[in-house]
């Protein structure tokens, strides 16, 4: 988006027009995350203001905006509608268009009658190509006369077809009671909450989580957008199923666990499940406490964009709220963090926000809200709705390219289907009756198997594609030859196995010293094992706050690993964060007979 549109709709340098996979560079000095929403009626021109630096990300062509699209000619109605289709998948099924906006980026605007006929030829351009419209903001300009005239910003969805709809995974993170499985509760069911916990009851996997209230394990909710944009959840009766059919956009939500005690869980959810955002919740009442710190921290440390709820906001005076706000603020503005907060306070600043998340890794929202009263509730739901996918379809595209490689969170038996494992498809093509092979086992072999059926967010699915969570049934597969961390891989694939890796690590804290011997907790992707600190190249010992190669060897079984994937380690207080330099393979891998 132009500066000058941006200034106009209150952002620093939201969307480049056109598609949300494009990212133009931020300069400093746009007044991102401050919400201008309003225009100077002396001036009556919006002229241009700002230099035109303006550069498009290199992900995708710049597009300039549409001017107008007052009945165009039969071979500009189907350039339009060429463009339009090229735009969608540039943007994963979604592309912003602004209306009323010149090439270079002029607000000349246009009058009620032009407005109108222009957004009926893009509702006519958005049937052609399988799209619905959605309006997300209008403003007045003045332009060369005294008479008000208009500019729009314009969201374009697909209809989803064959379950191809956008999926973006959101990690919810907080303290122990900070509010989070009762907000998703309040999402997704379409109720608000009694006070007593009533509308996370649906959330919850075992009994003593009920008898607690508190989440020890990791589960998956839904909350779907349609392509007018209006949310589908589990209110009217749905089922998963009819909210994926009628959904275009679905927004998985990873509920974690916020007790320190089960920290564990709460790392194997950040690192395996790849989330596209992390979801912090903070208590208005109590502020940040308990594991908030260490949560932000984790978030950081493995680069997952995150935004801020405050909760609980009917519970407190105005005064606590806006003390727990300044105390958020504070801490995003640290030097470790170099964040940019940005307060939520109306719909424009949740769309505003929404773009400039997504463009811009320092920016952070932070919505206020309850899941009692339902203040500030649609915010968020407006924010959900907006914020695009991280990556563009042509890097998807060149995932999907590559040899098959499904990474093992979950294992189940289910009655009458057999072994199924949960996770995620980290490269490929995945379709029913796939041959592959998974492993590695403790003497490093890999077993063949069949894929059965694949379910996505627990509807049945025919194809899963690179990035998508799923549920695949193995039917009568030996269960006890599976393990968390295992990966399923193409058998052309080649996997390499090592029990031995060097990794460049940052010590974030420690008690004493860091050395030869130590033993610690290491989370690499889906793979969680304790491993032996076998060498410190270059040093005797490590401090809090010092880097270094480190040679560490798993102590139970070998481990499919990849150089450059991010390693995060833990023992006790001790923690830190690096990345794998170099792998020791142990030897090629050896396909086993076992398990057909």
């Amino acid at each position: 988006m132009d500066a000058r549109v941006s200034e106009l709709f209150g952002s620093g340098n939201g969307h480049c027009s056109g598609s949300q996979g494009a990212a133009p560079s931020y300069k400093p000095g746009n007044g991102l995350g401050v919400a201008s929403k309003k225009t100077s009626a002396k001036s009556k021109k919006a002229k241009a203001r700002f230099s035109r630096n303006f550069k498009p990300s290199n992900n995708t062509p710049y597009l300039p905006p549409e001017l107008k699209l007052v009945n165009p000619t039969q071979n500009r109605f189907e350039h339009l509608a060429t463009q339009m289709k090229w735009r969608l998948q540039e943007g994963r099924g979604e592309a912003v268009y602004q209306i009323g906006v010149e090439d270079n980026g002029m607000l000349v605007g246009l009058s009620e009658e032009d407005m109108r006929a222009s957004l009926k030829t893009l509702h006519r351009l958005a049937e052609k190509v399988g799209a619905d419209i959605a309006v997300l903001r209008e403003r007045q300009v003045y332009y060369d006369s005294d008479m008000p005239r208009k500019i729009a910003e314009v969201l374009i969805r697909k209809v989803p077809d064959d379950q191809q709809f956008l999926d973006l995974r959101v990690a919810v993170l907080g303290n122990v009671d900070s509010g989070k499985s009762t907000l998703l509760g309040v999402l997704t069911q379409g109720e608000l909450d009694n006070g007593r916990g009533r509308a996370r009851l649906n959330l919850f996997r075992h009994l003593h989580e009920i008898q607690t209230g508190r989440t020890s394990s990791i589960s998956f909710e839904i909350l779907g957008f349609n392509s007018k944009g209006e949310v589908v959840n589990y209110s009217e009766s749905r089922t998963a199923e009819e909210i994926c059919e009628s959904a275009s956009k679905m927004i998985t939500f990873i509920d974690l666990a916020g007790h320190h005690k089960y920290l564990k869980t709460t790392i194997f959810g950040l690192t395996s499940y790849c989330p596209d955002f992390a979801m912090l919740v903070v208590s208005a009442n109590t502020g940040i406490a308990g594991t908030t710190r260490e949560h932000l921290g984790l978030a950081m440390a493995l680069k997952v964009p995150i935004f801020i709820v405050i909760s609980k906001v009917d519970l407190c005076m105005r005064a606590t709220v806006e003390r727990t706000v300044r105390q958020l603020e504070r801490v995003l503005k640290q030097p470790g963090c170099n964040k940019v907060p940005m307060v939520i306070g109306s719909p424009d600043d949740a769309v505003t926000a929404a773009q400039q998340f997504a463009l811009s890794p320092n920016i952070t929202p932070i919505f206020t809200l309850s899941s009692v009263t339902g203040e500030s509730l649609d915010l968020l739901k407006v924010f959900f709705n907006i914020i695009p996918p991280l990556s563009n379809s042509k890097e998807q595209e060149e995932l999907m390219q590559q040899l098959t490689e499904f990474q093992v969170d979950e294992i189940y038996t289910v009655p009458e289907v057999g072994t199924v494992v949960g996770g995620t498809l980290y490269s490929g093509i995945c379709r029913e009756g796939d041959h592959l092979v998974v492993g590695p086992t403790e003497l490093g072999q890999f077993h063949k198997l069949t894929v059965g059926s694949i379910q996505r967010n627990r509807s049945a699915c025919r194809v899963l594609r690179a990035g998508q969570a799923a549920t695949l049934a193995l039917g009568n597969f030996d269960r006890s030859l599976l393990r968390k961390g295992m990966v399923m891989v193409s058998p052309e694939m080649d996997p390499t196995i090592c029990w031995m890796f060097e990794a460049e690590i940052v010590l974030l804290f420690h008690a004493k010293t860091f050395h030869k011997g130590f033993q610690v907790t290491v989370h690499i992707g889906n793979v969680r094992q304790t491993a032996t600190v076998e060498a410190v190249y270059g040093k005797e010992e490590l401090r809090t706050g010092e880097k270094a190669v480190v040679l560490f060897k798993f102590i139970k079984h070998p481990e499919y690993l990849k150089v450059g994937a991010k390693v995060l380690f833990r023992e006790g207080l001790t923690k830190g964060i690096g990345h794998v330099t170099k792998l020791q393979p142990t030897a090629q891998y050896r396909p086993s007979q076992g398990g057909d």
